[in-house]
């Protein structure tokens, strides 16, 4: 008997199929999930997999492994200016990819076993929607809760190309299942997934050509960051930025992308073994039909939810990625707690978005918590201070010429608003200031403990030593 079975068979001997809670997704949803069985409550999870959620599966595990594999390629290419002759025989993509399996696979397995085996929940493997305000149809059964986590993720957003339907391409999900190393590929994007992906296939030796609609990558970083970013990135890429893709197909042995560099040119054919669609992403909310429970999105398909995380239905919470507000892991665990609390326990908690930090693991690496100077601008009459990393003695010694820092304060009252790393070791750098922030955002926080001589950290409190007005 396969599992839908079992589950079919075990659903069907019950009374009823009435909850006290119903869980719609195996990711951070599944601190909901556990909170729920030791506060003795019936419990549902409903999952179209696989099981562990975006994070375990197609997100940070699975191509962190893969980056931490094109970081010590760099770190190898870039040994001479320490004065160390090195040379890279080969990389095996094979074993790269195997490795990075290996080390996920199992962890999804025993998820999923240890679902289907509980006695404490009961586990719906598959889509489900809703068909009224508080309940939902999942492989044909209908099940009802008074409160409802909705907890569903998201997935890579496919733009309108023409003829992008009629091709094989690859997606931030799909590149995991490669075997080959490409010889080349365009990468459709210019956001941290195309800037981290960029980076692990041209470092293992893929002809990498990015094509950015925007004016710069990653644009919600500094324009700072940004420059520096691509600066280094076009030594062993092409990258085209204000460029659209208008169209693709497939030609004889390669895709042909048929692009538009900027407003006033003419169309350009750029031609690859393999695209790689790095869009951004999309709500699952539409797989739920949310619109059924009169459950209100924004525009762009995110559930909209209040400053509780519950949303326009009373007795709904939405949270990590299905909300679209700060979408990492990180911040969907933090989450879990708040909505728990307040779902569960009648308090009216919040978090703080300002201060939830982030980190994109390209070469080199970015940390950043909080506002850029543009957006804290628009608010508050602000300071800006920089820092290079060669102006503290680890940054010489690490011959780090271009590395940089940047904060934001409130000019008054000299409140932290933002700050922002590039550079090595920045998504760790970033934790310090990212604690001062969600604290308070106040100064003493940063500078009442000692800063270790020499080392990396020196780089915060050197950032505040030139701050300025900004323009």
């Amino acid at each position: 008997m396969g599992f839908k079975e079992s589950v079919a068979k075990h659903v069907r001997k019950k009374a009823d199929s009435v909850y006290d809670v119903i869980v719609v997704g195996s990711g951070s949803g599944m601190a909901i999930v556990e909170n729920a069985i030791q506060a003795g409550l019936r419990v549902a999870l409903v999952d179209k997999g696989p099981a562990g959620g975006t994070c375990l599966n197609v997100g940070c595990i699975p191509s962190k492994m893969l980056l931490a594999v094109a970081d010590r390629i760099m770190e190898i290419r870039k040994a001479d200016r320490f004065g160390i002759r090195a040379h890279i025989q080969s990389v095996d993509f094979g074993q790269v990819m195997k490795d990075m399996r290996e080390a996920v696979i199992p962890e999804h397995q025993q998820i999923h076993k240890a679902l289907q085996a509980s006695e404490q929940i009961d586990y719906y493997e598959g889509t489900g929607f809703f068909v009224g305000p508080k309940e939902l149809v999942v492989n044909d059964y209908r099940i009802q809760a008074e409160k409802i986590f909705i907890v569903s993720g998201s997935r890579p957003a496919i733009p309108e190309i023409d003829g992008l339907d009629r091709i094989s391409y690859l997606t931030s999900d799909t590149l995991l299942e490669l075997e080959k190393l490409p010889k080349s590929m365009v990468i459709i994007g210019g956001g941290y997934i195309a800037a981290e992906y960029g980076h692990f296939f041209s470092a293992l030796g893929t002809e990498v050509t990015i094509v950015q609609n925007r004016d710069r990558l990653l644009p919600a970083e500094e324009p700072e960051i940004s420059e520096i970013l691509a600066f280094d990135l076009a030594k062993r890429m092409t990258i085209h930025t204000s460029a659209q893709v208008a169209s693709v197909r497939q030609g004889e042995g390669a895709l042909e992308l048929s692009v538009a560099l900027d407003a006033e040119s003419e169309r350009r054919t750029l031609s690859a073994e393999q695209i790689l669609v790095a869009a951004g992403r999309q709500s699952n909310a539409d797989l739920l039909q949310v619109e059924n429970a009169n459950i209100e999105t924004h525009a762009n398909g995110f559930i909209r939810t209040d400053e509780y995380l519950q949303t326009s239905r009373k007795g709904i919470w939405a949270f990590g990625d299905a909300n679209g507000r700060q979408m990492f892991t990180h911040t969907a665990n933090a989450e879990a707690d708040i909505v728990w609390d307040n779902a569960m326990n009648g308090a009216q908690e919040t978090i703080n978005y300002a201060a939830v930090p982030r980190a994109v693991f390209t070469w080199p690496p970015v940390g950043a918590v909080g506002a850029t100077a543009e957006q804290a601008g628009k608010t508050y009459e602000i300071l800006v201070g920089t820092a290079r990393y060669s102006d503290v003695a680890k940054g010489m010694a690490l011959r780090e010429d271009r590395g940089m820092a940047k904060v934001v304060l409130e000019k008054e009252s000299l409140k932290l608003l933002g700050f922002h790393i590039i550079g090595p070791h920045a998504p760790i750098l970033i934790q310090e200031v990212a604690n001062a922030m969600a604290i308070g955002g106040q100064l003493g926080a940063l500078f009442s403990g000692q800063h270790i001589h020499p080392a990396l950290t020196e780089l915060i409190p050197k950032t505040f030593s030139n701050l300025s007005e900004s323009e």
